[in-house]
């Protein structure tokens, strides 16, 4: 398994999460509207709004899992943030980084996974929204197209959130 590097920004990365005040908050149902929405139309068993802290990733908004959190260091949306546009992982155990990870050998037996930085107006990528499937999955640039907008969108509500 491959923990996640940091982002060159981590500080600056840091930083704006906090600013935004979205961690550890009540849900939001506008937030969880768009994360059922892109459950419905990837059709996968997961989708997830995750915020990557220092030292985990807590999930602002969640279809199809029970977990509030996870370790940054085993967790595919830390490897997401760390990169430009959509991060993809067709199938896991195929994947170096992640064949041994506790979430593909695990209970939760991640085999696909989709994420697209949630990119703050100031360049910080504090977190994905992601999609995760138990099966294999293929995901063309159509698809990223869709969760790229998505994911826009889910960033101007969190800074709505945080000015309210």
């Amino acid at each position: 398994m491959k923990s996640p590097p940091l982002p060159e920004n981590e500080t600056l990365r840091l930083q704006t999460l906090h600013d935004l005040k979205a961690l550890d908050t009540l849900p939001d149902s506008e937030l969880d509207r768009l994360t059922e929405f892109v459950a419905h139309v990837f059709n996968v068993p997961i989708a997830l709004i995750s915020l990557v802290d220092s030292n985990r990733q807590w999930f602002k908004s969640k279809v199809g899992l029970d977990a509030e959190q996870t370790h940054r260091d085993i967790s595919f949306c830390g490897h997401a943030i760390c990169q430009e546009g959509v991060f993809v992982v067709d199938n896991a155990l195929q994947d170096e980084r992640f064949f041994d990870n506790p979430l593909v050998t695990g209970e939760l037996s991640i085999r696909f996974y989709a994420g697209c930085p949630l990119k703050h107006p100031n360049g910080a990528q504090i977190g994905t929204l992601c999609l995760i499937d138990f099966e294999p999955r293929e995901f063309n640039e159509h698809d990223a197209s869709i969760l790229e907008q998505i994911a826009a969108d889910v960033v101007e509500r969190l800074i709505k959130l945080s000015r309210e």
